[in-house]
């Protein structure tokens, strides 16, 4: 008789079993857990980060007219304002990290570790650093006088002998949004009659989120109303100074303004391609490559740039160069006359005569000051000072590429001339850290 209730299945040999290894314990990442970290901002950058160079910079400059502009004071009503000097820090850093955007600045601000120890702790947005960046041009303009002033004290900057070249920046306006007046004028009522239905509609809306959003829809549409009213005034303006225009068949070809950005205008840029942009002139000095000059222009010609500039640096620091170096585009018979005159020698290249079967010289070909230049940039002496030009003019064109002058995100000739008065003062800010190093006593 069995010992057990059922029957048991007979026992299963048993199996041999291969000894393996034991399995690593590893440290996997866990990037989901939160941390807490006791640090402060300013053992974030190493003592010689751009930042702090930047800092030092703006802490020595004159921002009296930013800060007299703020209406919330100590005592009275209002949000404290954030300090000028971060925002203006804050662009300038993002000037020589090529950032042009106000929205990409904010998220630099919260997780780059440089632009947040820029800002240390200030809260900003992109809608303020935008407005910030295009509103202070004439501070700007006396910022990057007093610091080339500085530099001239200082000996590091001679002013004898300025480069100058221009720079065709792509504009923030569309091929397509060129129209002729009556399609300029069509859009202008159409502005209108929005304007004037959005009005009504946010004085009967009693929802405020409502007309909050109404609100922005019509400040939207009055600033549409003022471009299309700009590029009106701009068609009439060129219409009555460029000459008549007729295509192949003989039919008049009427101007055209872009409704986008009126002040911009189809240049032919350095691809050979034709698109809407800006004429960015800059002067600089050739010993030192320091940024000098500034100016923007609508016009995609050269011609008529260098005594502009050559009066703005008379105007800002009481004396012109000794001498100016520019390619042929700038050179024409007036140009050589007027700067002579004024005491300026040029150095630029003679352009080479056509060849007509009745020769009409220009009435200034004969002009004393014309033979003298083309005598003078025959002589080695000449050319050897000529070819300062590319170590100068095309190398702070090169850099404004690299930081990335490509195209303009503003809209207008003083927000874009803002913009070029931004890369100057970085740039010079940088230069004049190199020469103070290089002239530094040992």
């Amino acid at each position: 008789m069995s010992d057990t209730l059922f029957p048991l299945p007979p026992p299963e040999p048993p199996r041999e079993t291969s000894v393996e290894a034991p399995a690593p314990r590893l440290e996997r990442a866990n990037r989901h857990q939160l941390e807490l970290r006791a640090t402060d901002l300013d053992g974030l950058l190493p003592p010689e980060h751009r930042a702090r160079i930047v800092w030092d910079f703006v802490e020595g400059l004159d921002l009296g007219p930013l800060y007299d502009a703020i209406r919330a004071v100590e005592g009275g009503a209002g949000r404290p304002a954030i300090d000028p000097a971060i925002l203006t820090a804050l662009w300038l850093y993002a000037t020589l990290d090529g950032v042009g955007s106000a929205r990409a600045l904010d998220r630099l601000c919260e997780t780059h570790d440089a632009y947040r120890w820029l800002v240390g702790g200030v809260s900003v947005n992109y809608h303020t650093l935008a407005d910030f960046r295009v509103a202070h041009g004439a501070v700007l303009d006396a910022v990057l006088t007093r610091s080339v002033a500085t530099l001239m004290a200082e000996g590091l900057v001679t002013l004898h002998r300025v480069a100058q070249d221009g720079l065709r920046v792509r504009a923030s306006a569309g091929s397509g949004s060129f129209r002729r007046r009556p399609r300029l004028q069509r859009y202008l009522e159409e502005a209108q009659r929005q304007v004037e239905t959005l009005r009504r509609e946010l004085d009967t809306d009693p929802a405020a989120t409502s007309r909050r959003q109404s609100a922005a829809r019509q400040r939207a549409a009055h600033e549409r109303q003022e471009r299309v009213q700009r590029a009106l005034a701009r068609e009439a303006e060129l219409a009555a100074r460029q000459p008549q225009r007729h295509d192949a068949a003989g039919r008049r070809r009427p101007p055209r303004a872009s409704s986008t950005d009126p002040d911009a205008q189809v240049m032919k840029m350095g691809d050979g391609g034709f698109r809407p942009a800006f004429n960015a002139q800059f002067a600089a000095d050739t010993t030192s490559q320091v940024i000098v000059g500034v100016e923007v222009t609508t016009v995609g010609s050269d011609h008529g740039q260098l005594p502009v500039m050559v009066e703005q640096l008379r105007e800002r620091y009481g004396a012109i160069p000794a001498a100016v170096v520019a390619d042929a585009g700038f050179a024409n018979y007036a140009t050589i006359v007027d700067l002579t005159r004024a005491g300026c020698v040029v150095y630029a290249p003679v352009p080479r005569r056509r060849r007509l079967r009745k020769p009409r010289p220009h009435r200034l070909y004969l002009a004393p000051a014309v033979a003298a230049w083309r005598e003078r940039m025959t002589t080695e002496t000449a050319q050897v000072i000529y070819r300062t030009r590319a170590a100068t003019a095309e190398c702070i064109n090169a850099l404004a590429r690299n930081r990335g002058l490509q195209q303009v995100r503003v809209r207008g000739l003083a927000k874009v001339r803002s913009v070029l008065l931004w890369f100057a003062v970085a740039h010079n800010l940088l230069r004049a850290v190199t020469l103070r190093r290089a002239f530094a006593p040992a």
